[in-house]
């Protein structure tokens, strides 16, 4: 039986996600990977920013008592991955109408009619990361107590007891919940709202039903995602220059084979 909509109010649109392979994955690499070298110098200038935050966070995490954060603030910055990439896929949104998308296109989608949406999901990204590194300082404090005087000092602790270990497994598990969290709430919703005008609530809906509806793919996504951001975070997160913009890119391309536009 329908339900009926209450007066004055339009129902949300519904769009329906496909059922997709590792075949979908490799061609949204290929293609992230081809986006990338059509641009290539333009946008190693731009992916550089993520590289910078990335030191950033690195350096005021070894300041003193903010040491034991230092894991979790660099990994963690990951999670903000799906913001920083916003500017990738509106490159790729352009490049796949056939217009102009050169480096001085990456901040047009300020100009997109799902702005206001973007900050939204931008946002609780942001609350995502700052409860993730809430959560790894409430472990630690936990399991070990009060932050080391110094690097060797930490690092003893953390690799030379008991209580360390646990906190790599407990501290890795946790991580691993807010980067799937993280996964399901944005690999389709940033994409759709730089390609759509639609709300927040819409975007993440599909988002999430896509992850459901590809579970064991989606992991295998996550897991390739995970591993490029190592790869990319070493030495000094130079790497993630190169990394950063395939991955946004792939992504749309990924968002393109998910969901039916």
């Amino acid at each position: 039986m329908a339900i009926a909509q209450p007066a004055g109010q339009v129902a949300a649109p519904v769009y329906d996600v496909r059922k997709i392979t590792s075949a979908d994955i490799r061609e949204s690499l290929a293609q992230g990977w081809d986006d990338f070298l059509s641009k290539r110098g333009d946008l190693i200038f731009v992916g550089i920013l993520y590289p910078l935050i990335g030191l950033f966070a690195a350096v005021v995490a070894f300041q003193g008592p903010w040491l034991p954060l230092f894991v979790p603030v660099a990994a963690g910055v990951s999670l903000l991955g799906p913001v920083a990439a916003i500017g990738f896929y509106e490159l790729a949104r352009r490049r796949e109408a056939g217009l102009e998308s050169d480096w001085s296109h990456f901040f047009d989608v300020r100009k997109r009619p799902a702005w206001d949406s973007i900050l939204g999901v931008a946002a609780l990204l942001v609350i995502i990361f700052a409860l993730w590194v809430a959560a790894a300082g409430a472990i630690y404090t936990a399991l070990i107590g009060p932050a080391p005087e110094s690097v060797s000092g930490f690092l003893g602790t953390v690799f030379t007891t008991r209580e360390g270990w646990a906190l790599i497994v407990i501290g890795n598990l946790v991580g691993l919940c807010f980067a799937a969290l993280v996964l399901t709430i944005s690999v389709v919703s940033m994409p759709m709202l730089v390609d759509k005008d639609v709300d927040a609530r819409t975007a993440i809906g599909t988002s999430v039903n896509a992850v459901m509806a590809n579970k064991g793919t989606m992991i295998g996504w996550g897991l390739i995602v995970a591993a490029l951001l190592v790869i990319g975070s070493i030495p000094a997160f130079i790497g993630l220059a190169v990394v950063l913009p395939v991955l946004g890119y792939a992504t749309w391309h990924l968002y393109t084979h998910l969901v039916a536009r």
